[in-house]
């Protein structure tokens, strides 16, 4: 017994050590540029609430990791648009138009399914009312 666990444990070190070695495979970086979610702007510098940002690229900022192409957040909503007859270019929230302001604020600091709540830190009141007014564009 004794024999096959001291087999079996220098088995699992070369098989580790062979796997630590090995060069990046086929589970390794895809080729060519990142994608646009991790593309994102650097934040603007300032105030951060002070109001009259500019709503698209605070929106690139703080939210396009998800919201942007190739974001989590893109992919699910491109997903329910599909499922209510919509077009996928409809997932992104930038190219939405029956989305108002309010609605905007509300999901923001409410959080929305697999989105959780943002706090003021997160993104300052006036932060949101410029990304709001942004992505609000039915009102």
């Amino acid at each position: 017994m004794k024999r096959v666990s001291l087999i079996l444990a220098a088995s699992v070190a070369v098989t580790a050590t062979a796997v630590l070695a090995a060069p990046p495979g086929p589970m390794g970086p895809p080729p060519g540029p990142p994608p646009p979610y991790q593309l994102r702007p650097v934040e603007p510098a300032g105030d951060r609430t002070k109001p009259g940002g500019d709503g698209r690229t605070l929106f690139e900022v703080h939210c396009g990791y998800c919201h942007l192409n190739g974001g989590m957040g893109t992919n699910l909503l491109t997903k329910q648009r599909l499922m209510v007859g919509e077009t996928p270019d409809k997932g992104l929230l930038a190219n939405r138009t029956d989305l108002t302001a309010d609605y905007v604020k509300a999901v923001v600091r409410m959080g929305k399914g697999a989105m959780p709540a943002q706090t003021r830190v997160d993104l300052t009141d006036a932060e949101l009312d410029a990304v709001s007014k942004y992505l609000g564009k039915a009102g």
